[in-house]
């Protein structure tokens, strides 16, 4: 098993449909850390997993907010932002310890605000320009993340 994948995202349709093969991957539940600067795609691949999941709605990044929960068909998911995270201990002040349970989805956008407050990630997505797409690097943390990863690359590559 690989635990690295990387490929080139071509537009947003794309970045829609690697969430939602993400999605399937982990049946709706894991922990994910979302990389990448301001634009890159982070909120973009986040709409991609709750679409798949069946959410209709609008999704934006909970940035002021620093978590938006969801729940569609059965399944939780909490999109955190940690970008204006001030300190990482914030996130017990918010419960956050009670969001990374083994029945969510957690998408956390900016993990590195919230280093040492965060469980191991089952996935970790790093975002890059490459223009005109994107680059998008999946490292798998765990076993359950590496099962994913392969999931996701036979999904991609149509397999």
């Amino acid at each position: 098993m690989q635990g690295r994948y990387e490929l080139l995202i071509e537009n947003e349709e794309a970045m829609v449909a690697l969430g939602g093969y993400l999605a399937e991957a982990l049946g709706g539940k894991g922990i994910v850390f979302l990389h990448g600067d301001l634009g890159a795609g982070k909120t973009t691949f986040s709409r991609g997993v709750l679409r798949y999941l069946g959410h209709q709605g609008a999704v934006k990044s909970p940035t002021y907010t620093l978590v938006e929960p969801y729940e569609v068909n059965g399944h939780k998911v909490y999109h955190f932002d940690l970008y204006r995270l001030a300190d990482p201990e914030e996130l017990e002040f918010i419960g956050g310890r009670d969001y990374f349970n083994e029945v969510a989805l957690c998408l956390v956008e900016w993990p590195s605000r919230g280093q040492g407050e965060l469980p191991e990630a089952d996935l970790d997505i790093t975002f890059d320009y490459d223009l005109p797409g994107r680059k998008a690097t999946i490292i798998a943390g765990t076993e359950a993340g590496k099962k994913a990863l392969n999931k996701i690359r036979s999904l991609q590559e149509g397999g």
